[in-house]
């Protein structure tokens, strides 16, 4: 875990944050990118806010167990480890097993609220949440909703009829490891960056270091530019039925959703006949019981937006959002966003 506050005087406490990263992208690396103007845990602490960014296991700087075995990455990757890491002949997995699941990640992110509530002094932790955050933020929220303030969710991976049962036995069957490289990440954020000035020049080559920096064993992988290490974890229990129950979400727990126009990684087309797979920001607003719920789609934007054009007023948005919860003075609707950080509502 990393915090991050500026510490100038100001008036009052200062309202913890705690941000979860996705599935692939390290904490720091997606929160706290140190190059110009991206970083937005260094906005929200100029802002007076506590922030504090979390890697679970199998990310980042957290402990990554099974995963310097390079036996252990997905057989159908293997041949990607070119040249093979020293003393490294392809074959099956060491440890047969995915390396997490929802449990664990539940309750690891209790964990580290627990801690921050008790070093802030406060009851509730307002979180933000990017990508597959939502897998464990949503439910945790909707089951602790004394100790969440507000629910944050950038680019929500979101599967509406997705199961709500654990696997009959854990660990489930599998492997720990998938590995992502240089090329993939680019022409895969490529693929959804069209405008121009989307992407600023060398971008790329500044986050894809910054993932590197915080996988010491995955950066002396394969050709020098190294592999993202992305761990393997089974999940479920995060559905409409979850987004639904009791009515916390968008109750107790207000909730804003904010998602690019171009993510195709977030709105399934064409819908994927496996349920676990099709995905939809839309589905997670309808979902959600409560009318205290929001939704945001930004210009101009895809998946990585916290490293494009948009940053910067992805940024003003969360920080009115910590203040006020509401957007554009509404408590209560679906919006568009333009490349200026002007808001229309959508009827």
């Amino acid at each position: 875990m990393r915090e991050r506050r500026d510490d100038t005087p100001g008036p009052g406490p200062r309202k913890p944050v705690l941000m979860l990263h996705g599935r692939s992208v390290p904490v720091l690396a997606g929160f706290d990118l140190q190059h110009q103007s991206y970083s937005w845990a260094e906005a929200l602490a100029k802002a007076g806010y506590d922030v504090f960014m979390m890697d679970l296991q199998g990310s980042g700087r957290s402990p990554r167990p099974k995963m310097d075995d390079p036996h252990n990455v997905s057989p159908a990757l293997q041949p990607l480890l070119t040249p093979r890491p020293p003393g490294f002949v392809p074959g099956p997995p060491s440890y047969p097993f995915q390396l997490t699941n929802s449990n664990s990640d539940r309750d690891e992110l209790n964990t580290v609220v627990d801690f921050i509530r008790a070093e802030c002094g406060v009851e509730k932790v307002a979180f933000i949440g990017w990508s597959a955050a939502a897998f464990t933020m949503g439910p945790y929220a909707v089951k602790n909703p004394t100790k969440v303030e507000s629910l944050f969710l950038l680019a929500p991976i979101f599967p509406p009829l997705g199961t709500s049962n654990p696997p009959a036995t854990l660990p489930l069957p599998g492997f720990p490891t998938f590995i992502g490289g240089k090329t993939g990440f680019d022409q895969g954020w490529k693929g959804e960056a069209p405008c121009e000035g989307q992407r600023a020049p060398g971008i790329v080559d500044v986050a894809w270091d910054a993932i590197m920096a915080n996988d010491p064993i995955g950066s002396t992988w394969g050709p020098p530019t190294g592999f993202n290490r992305i761990r393997n974890f089974a999940r479920w229990g995060w559905n409409n039925t979850t987004a639904a129950q009791g009515g916390v979400l968008g109750g107790s727990v207000p909730v804003l959703m904010v998602y690019g126009e171009y993510d195709k990684q977030v709105n399934t087309s064409p819908p994927n006949p496996n349920p676990e797979l099709n995905f939809s920001v839309p589905a997670l607003y309808d979902a959600v019981a409560g009318q205290h719920k929001l939704m945001v789609k930004l210009a101009c934007a895809g998946h990585s937006v916290v490293w494009e054009m948009q940053h910067k007023n992805v940024h003003n948005l969360s920080k009115h959002w910590l203040k006020h919860l509401k957007v554009d003075g509404k408590t209560h609707g679906v919006f568009d966003m333009d490349t200026n950080g002007d808001l229309s509502p959508i009827p």
